[in-house]
């Protein structure tokens, strides 16, 4: 089963998909594009080419747990990628994720001003290799 990974941010979208077997995430992409209903069709078609079967969005609590605007944003796009492509669309905790590949950038001898490039890939990458571990820990859930 093919999941495909999402970052959403306002400028940058980062992408990332599963292999076939669901246990790794790879693939990682960025799209650019700043309008929400020119993102929403890019994103529709990327899954139909792709042949996805499920998404996973990340979604940025606040740190106490809280929902906040952006969080909003990203729940909006997950109902609308629901009804439009008809494919279950979880969200995912991703707290921490872009600080996290931001490091990883760094470990990797990436210069600060290239990680515009490609946080939003290794965010996105993070965000979907955590929900398939944890898929993989809880089988019934």
């Amino acid at each position: 089963m093919k999941i495909l990974g999402i970052d959403y941010g306002d400028a940058r979208t980062g992408l990332s998909v599963s292999d076939p077997t669901g246990l790794l995430a790879g693939s990682p992409s960025v799209l650019a594009e700043w309008n929400r209903d020119k993102l929403l069709e890019q994103l529709i078609e990327y899954a139909t080419q792709n042949r996805i079967e499920e998404i996973v969005l990340g979604c940025p609590k606040n740190m106490d747990g809280t929902m906040g605007e952006r969080a909003q944003k990203c729940m909006a796009l997950a109902e609308d990628l629901r009804t439009r492509t008809g494919l279950p669309v979880a969200l995912w905790d991703e707290r921490r994720t872009t600080v996290a590949a931001h490091d990883i950038l760094r470990a990797n001898g990436k210069k600060e001003k290239k990680h515009r490039q490609n946080v939003d890939a290794v965010a996105a990458t993070l965000i979907l290799q955590g929900y398939l571990d944890w898929k993989r820990n809880n089988p019934n859930a």
